[in-house]
């Protein structure tokens, strides 16, 4: 057997090692989290014009999340047919929709705090488990998935009151997808 026959039949057999990624700490995790809200925060107490809001809330998310990587899980199949050209015109216009969608929710945390309450190292990151406490509402949960493959700690999930809001995000993509006939592009010209 040859090295070649040997490391493709162990590739595929999924026995070889994956690169090592950098591994985020609870510390660095919980950092990432503190410095998230704390930007939120400052924009909501701005005052500024909603469009301008929105604006600071698309830097933050690019600033704080896993783009690449929350982009690419959004298309699901998909994403193996886009080209790279696709891919970046989507993360872009995927972007600027999620600072648009959530954005005009953050009004509801006037008044509110996140305070942590602990970190959990996961198979692939950290958890932070925070408690939302805002005017009006029951506190309720929010779990930032933090990782570090980029060499900095990114979020690239939240489970909101048990929601995974990663598996919600793809469902929701992808049948925009689908009701424009799996046009990769017709979507990223919908989004932006």
């Amino acid at each position: 057997m040859t090295r070649r026959t040997l490391l493709a039949s162990a590739a595929a057999l999924g026995l070889t090692a994956p690169l090592p990624a950098f591994a985020v700490t609870q510390q660095a995790a919980t950092q990432l989290v503190g410095q998230l809200v704390a930007e939120v925060n400052a924009v909501i107490a701005s005052g500024q014009p909603e469009g301008a809001m929105l604006a600071e809330f698309e830097r933050i998310f690019l600033r704080h999340a896993d783009v690449p990587t929350i982009a690419a899980y959004v298309l699901g199949p998909a994403r193996r047919a886009a080209t790279p050209a696709q891919m970046q015109a989507f993360m872009q216009a995927y972007s600027a929709y999620v600072a648009r969608k959530y954005g005009g929710r953050f009004r509801e945390f006037i008044g509110g705090e996140v305070e942590v309450v602990t970190a959990r190292d996961l198979p692939r990151g950290v958890e932070v488990e925070t408690r939302a406490l805002l005017r009006g509402q029951s506190p309720f949960r929010v779990d930032f998935h933090v990782e570090d493959s980029t060499g900095r700690p990114l979020f690239f999930n939240l489970i909101i009151e048990g929601v995974n809001m990663l598996l919600s995000e793809r469902q929701e993509v992808l049948a925009m997808l689908d009701a424009r006939g799996g046009s990769l592009d017709r979507l990223i010209a919908d989004l932006a």
